[in-house]
């Protein structure tokens, strides 16, 4: 029992780094001795303190030969911090218990190895279904080398995104608008295509809760979009084909910080593959259909986020722009491989 009680806490603290640790994983600590939590922590902003180290920190009294709760495999090599190992071998606490192994292929494993060399007892496997859940990003990046992909999307009950004019405002309600800033200020990038930018003119920020902004990526082929749009800052990346700019509109563009990025598509792997080397984890696609075809043609839709409305329109935009399918080539998804989640409104 206890052993639950503090590992949730634990899962708690590390819910707080969501938005603001990554490429790292939200991690949260708990020191307990005889029953009573005497320090916690968790890792608060990429490059700070792990949330071992804040826990130890935070400790109101000395944490030899007493219990420490992890929600991730305590790290073994140096990174932006010192090994959390070496910190937690030289308090001399007396046991670890862990929520999961470190999938990172520079620890998975090491860490707990190197605690119980030390004569530190170590436990793993508490509470990991929650754990993985709240890291599903950092694993599927670590995994796949590619961002963890979130297709968000506010449909009809006939299944259309927009009326045949192109206005959606507003399938959705102001809960699950909020519900999606949420997640907004929790992944690492949003990404629209040209025709949502043109239609919708989007901010793509967070304003309906409190949190930190995520990257906007715009994915035209053209690149014939008005740096005027409420969408481009210095937090945005413009994709375009090669060559589509002209050196006048890539000045204009870079004159209010975007960044450019050429691809030749429409393949996307590559693109992501690209994404991930600048350290974004997850990304959450919020528009329009082209977009959402092309990213669930190509499996690489990890999770789908749909809210369904009781409107129906009869005609308008559908969800998926792709091809037409007999009912034998049909995609079919699977649980195994796709979350699908559907929100009624």
């Amino acid at each position: 029992m206890f052993h639950i009680e503090f590992m949730q806490r634990a899962l708690n603290l590390a819910k707080k780094g969501l938005g603001h640790v990554s490429p790292n994983p939200a991690v949260g600590c708990v020191i307990v001795k005889q029953g009573r939590i005497i320090g916690e922590g968790y890792h608060q902003y990429f490059g700070g303190p792990h949330a071992e180290i804040n826990a130890i920190q935070n400790a109101t009294e000395p944490v030899a030969g007493n219990d420490v709760y992890v929600t991730l495999e305590p790290c073994s090599h140096y990174g932006k911090t010192p090994p959390c190992v070496d910190r937690l071998i030289q308090e001399q606490v007396k046991r670890v218990f862990i929520a999961i192994k470190d999938p990172n292929p520079e620890i998975n494993g090491r860490g707990i190895r190197k605690l119980i060399q030390a004569g530190i007892e170590v436990s793993v496997g508490h509470m990991e279904a929650e754990a993985e859940e709240l890291n599903r990003f950092f694993i599927h990046f670590i995994s796949t080398g590619r961002p963890y992909v979130i297709l968000k999307a506010a449909i009809t009950l006939d299944g259309f995104i927009a009326d045949s004019t192109g206005n959606s405002k507003w399938i959705s309600n102001s809960a699950s608008r909020s519900e999606v800033h949420l997640l907004r200020s929790q992944v690492d990038a949003v990404l629209i295509g040209a025709g949502t930018v043109r239609t919708d003119n989007p901010k793509l920020n967070v304003r309906m809760v409190k949190g930190r902004n995520p990257q906007k990526i715009v994915l035209s082929n053209s690149g014939n979009l008005s740096p005027k749009s409420n969408v481009f800052t210095d937090r945005t990346i413009l994709v375009t084909a090669p060559d589509a700019l002209t050196d006048e509109k890539k000045m204009k563009f870079q004159g209010i910080g975007v960044q450019l990025l050429e691809d030749s598509g429409p393949v996307l792997t590559p693109l992501l593959k690209s994404f991930a080397t600048m350290g974004l984890t997850s990304l959450l696609v919020e528009g329009g259909a082209g977009i959402f075809g092309a990213f669930t043609e190509q499996r690489l839709v990890d999770e789908f986020l749909i809210y369904v409305a009781p409107v129906i329109l009869g005609d308008g935009i559908p969800l998926f722009r792709m091809r037409g399918r007999t009912m034998a080539e049909a995609i079919r998804l699977s649980g195994q491989d796709t979350r699908i989640c559907l929100r009624e409104l």
